[in-house]
């Protein structure tokens, strides 16, 4: 079989995505202390690393393999290191793979400059196959969320077109588990500072940059594939007016760490709907989201936990906002009467809120039992003069930068 056009696209979108990983990193090893960053960039390519072993031999299975127990997850031996999976196939198979390690990747941004490495690189495989392919499995692989559904049937079946629940609030709430789990860094209430804003905004911009195929990947049509381009070029834009809206309103100055921030809240908030809404809808998106996320990051310095990187605030919060907005301003299709906004009535609100109340309570209860049973194997924090003197040298033997001293 020749390559035609639509699989060379998936081919380009599946290398956009996996850039994001290794951007992440970058994104996140900016944002910690300049004793963190080897450990923080790390984290994120060890999850590219691990995923890609478990998505091969049973990870794809579970998210998409033939129903078991009782149609919650797919048959983790059904397909067995994709021996199952025809040629012509192991390319949506690999696609799917780089959303799962950018998921797990995300959480990682929660628990910056305390983690010890080996309870990361426990975590990884398992909360992959026990969290993170289950729920994709529901939304996307004909499961209960899905519209023959046992949940997708009573409640109607929830939009989520690259991740808002799979990916992004899937990913913010385990990240608020382990924030909570492993507790405040030593230097919380200090409100620390990125060591590297250049590093930051590197990572953000490539993170747009491979977005365009973590939105558009999945396009079936040019005319759906240009309203995804535009959605995903729209929102973020329109987010880091947001972000620096409510900067402003708190009488601070715009801040490169905002605008990187309220790009990437755009983003979040965009996956879910950028194949189902107007260009214009993805712009009032965008500014919802931007601002509700400068809002909820601060909320950690009120509450107490202790999110290092602000997964919670800009992941979970814009994955939320993101999947809602769907509720209210949904376009109708042939196969949905839309949103509020276009007189479809209150049952895509229902079906989106449906959706993300099972994804947070699975999430929530299963990365806490994961991270208590490797609490026991291996403690995740690092010791207190371990960490006040950086973790990169006693973790990695290494430093991200040579000093040079007179």
């Amino acid at each position: 079989m020749e390559l035609d056009v639509a699989s060379l696209w998936i081919l380009i979108a599946a290398a956009l995505v996996l850039l994001m990983t290794p951007a992440l990193g970058l994104f996140y090893g900016g944002m910690t202390r300049a004793t963190g960053v080897v450990n923080m960039m790390l984290m994120s390519f060890s999850a590219a690393a691990i995923t890609a072993i478990v998505w091969v031999l049973w990870g794809y299975s579970v998210s998409a393999g033939e129903p078991a127990i009782a149609g919650i997850i797919g048959n983790p031996i059904s397909d067995f290191a994709l021996h199952a999976t025809p040629e012509s196939g192991l390319l949506a198979a690999g696609f799917a793979g780089t959303f799962a390690m950018i998921s797990v990747a995300i959480i990682s941004g929660a628990i910056a400059d305390r983690s010890r490495f080996a309870p990361w690189l426990m975590f990884v495989p398992l909360w992959v196959t026990l969290v993170y392919a289950p729920v994709a499995f529901w939304v996307w692989g004909g499961g209960m969320l899905s519209a023959d559904g046992f949940l997708g049937k009573i409640f109607g079946e929830a939009i989520d077109f690259a991740g808002g629940a799979v990916v992004h609030t899937n990913a913010g709430v385990a990240a608020l588990v382990l924030a909570l789990k492993l507790g405040q860094r030593h230097n919380f209430h200090d409100r620390p500072q990125p060591h590297n804003t250049p590093l930051v905004m590197l990572g953000a911009g490539l993170l747009w940059f491979g977005w365009f195929g973590f939105n558009a990947g999945a396009a079936t049509t040019i005319e759906q594939a240009g309203l995804i381009w535009v959605n995903t070029l729209a929102a973020p834009g329109a987010a880091v007016l947001g972000w620096i809206m409510v900067e402003k309103l708190r009488g601070a100055r715009p801040s490169s760490l905002g605008v990187a921030s309220g790009l990437v809240s755009g983003l979040v908030a965009i996956t879910p709907s950028c194949a189902d809404i107007a260009p214009w809808a993805a712009m009032l998106l965008g500014v919802l989201a931007g601002a509700g996320s400068a809002w909820a990051v601060n909320l950690k310095w009120k509450l107490g936990y202790d999110d290092s990187l602000d997964v919670v605030g800009v992941h979970l919060v814009s994955g939320i906002i993101g999947t809602l907005f769907l509720g209210f301003f949904a376009m109708p299709t042939a196969e949905s009467a839309g949103g509020l906004f276009y007189g479809g009535g209150t049952g895509q609100l229902v079906a989106q809120f449906m959706a993300l109340l099972v994804v947070i309570v699975f999430s929530a209860a299963m990365t806490w039992v994961i991270a208590t049973v490797i609490e026991k194997i291996s403690p995740w924090r690092v010791p207190a003069e371990i960490e006040i003197a950086g973790i990169d040298a006693t973790e990695h033997n290494e430093s991200g930068y040579q000093l040079m001293t007179k």
